[in-house]
């Protein structure tokens, strides 16, 4: 059993630099992916909005699914 426990500590720990290397890489990527978001234009007030789409008039009759 003690055999067993010390094989899998020993592994764990040998795998532990890998781990953290890519531990690194995943948030070295998400401040760039948030860095790229934020410097992003974003959409002013003061575009120009399509207009709303009009309610069918009650005399329509609604369209038959195919």
């Amino acid at each position: 059993m003690a055999s067993v426990t010390r094989y899998v500590l020993k592994d764990t720990l040998d795998q532990l630099p890998d781990m953290l290397h890519s531990v690194g890489q995943v948030r070295k990527a998400w401040k760039q992916l948030t860095k790229a978001s934020d410097e992003a234009p974003q959409a002013e007030d003061t575009e120009e909005r399509p207009p709303p789409l009009a309610p069918p008039a009650d005399d329509e009759e609604p369209p038959l699914a195919a």
